[in-house]
């Protein structure tokens, strides 16, 4: 049997194949609000039946977004907007539908890449925060140090945000503690510089991330998995490295994480990333094996034999792909068919299939 078509059980929720949809920043909501993109976007994914399927980063607040276009659940008007999406999946996928849980921090108050990306100005632009006040570069925002009281809100938008995507009935939560948002500035030490609790050492630097995760799983239901997606390294000199990235995940793991989502960088314009199929399959791996925590492997992995042998060699318990399923929505179809794996096929798209089509019922917890 094909290890990438095999099934996983993540506590009561089971995946029928080890294929995920990674989050993709779309730039097209309104004021947060999904519409008729997002249905179509998403819910074409999962009619070729990878395991899971992620929204787009989904912003906790208004302040928290990357750009104004950007996706969010802070509102009812965000939540309503949602349910169309996960009822598609319930009526007509065999898919888990995820959300990302995100918060920009200092890469906030952006426009969109295709209106020339960069911060806002004028009145379009928002008073960004991040742990302390250090630009992400040059012409940049300057962000506002989080005090007390601005710590306490972003705990709290993020457990109101999973609430709501418990009420949607989303069935995996992922909060976003990678390339360079919020989180993830906490994290590293190039960007954050503070003299409290929350700065310094690596663990102060961790506190914050922590106890975020913490109150989402109190907040989220118990049968339900709780992931979250780091950068391995910000690959830049004096920053997060790989050995950081094991330590959180150990800690992660002790306070009831699911799965890590391993991918790299964001965080400095000063990176250096040698980009090469699988060029951070290493760092699931190591997070893996020295955390004992379940991982997503992510990172230019475009081919179904290379998934396979992530997965069938351990170095993941999981493979996300994002620009490949852009370029061809299918790809679980061409996957099962170099694999002689089995994926879903809707009864209406059974002609379209060359080989081994079926309806296969998703997998029972055991």
């Amino acid at each position: 049997m094909s290890a990438l078509f095999s099934p996983l059980f993540l506590r009561t929720l089971a995946l029928p194949n080890r294929i995920v949809v990674s989050p993709m920043c779309q730039y097209s909501a309104a004021d947060g609000t999904a519409n008729d993109w997002h249905v179509v976007h998403l819910g074409g994914f999962g009619l070729s039946g990878p395991g899971l399927v992620f929204t787009e980063a989904t912003h906790v607040s208004p302040e928290g977004r990357i750009t104004p276009r950007c996706l969010g659940l802070y509102s009812d008007a965000n939540e309503a907007a949602l349910v169309p999406v996960v009822r598609f999946f319930r009526e007509w996928t065999h898919s888990a539908i995820g959300v990302q849980l995100a918060h920009a921090g200092r890469k906030g108050s952006t426009a969109p890449p295709w209106e020339g990306g960069g911060p806002l100005r004028g009145e379009q632009a928002w008073q960004t925060v991040a742990p302390s006040a250090i630009a992400y570069d040059e012409g940049w925002h300057v962000p506002e140090a989080l005090d007390a009281a601005g710590l306490q809100k972003v705990r709290d938008d993020f457990v109101r945000a999973a609430r709501r995507a418990d009420r949607i009935g989303f069935d995996v939560v992922e909060l976003h503690f990678a390339h360079g948002y919020l989180a993830h500035q906490f994290l590293s030490p190039l960007s954050n510089r503070r003299d409290d609790r929350y700065g310094g050492t690596l663990e102060n630097r961790m506190r914050f991330p922590l106890e975020l995760f913490a109150a989402v799983r109190g907040a989220w239901p118990e049968r339900k998995p709780l992931g979250v997606r780091i950068s391995a390294t910000d690959y830049a000199e004096g920053g997060w490295a790989v050995e950081d990235s094991i330590a959180l995940a150990s800690a992660l793991r002790e306070l009831g994480c699911d799965f890590v989502d391993v991918s790299g960088g964001g965080l400095s314009p000063l990176q250096r990333i040698d980009a090469r199929p699988g060029y951070q399959v290493d760092y699931a791996e190591a997070v893996r094996r020295a955390a004992g925590v379940a991982t997503v492997a992510v990172g230019l992995i475009t081919d179904p034999v290379q998934a396979e042998a992530i997965v069938s060699e351990g170095k993941a318990d999981l493979v996300a792909l994002a620009r490949g399923f852009l370029r061809n929505p299918r790809w679980t179809w061409d996957a099962a068919d170099a694999l002689d794996g089995d994926a879903f096929v809707p009864n209406q798209y059974l002609r379209g299939r060359s080989s081994g089509a079926s309806r296969i019922p998703k997998p029972k917890p055991t």
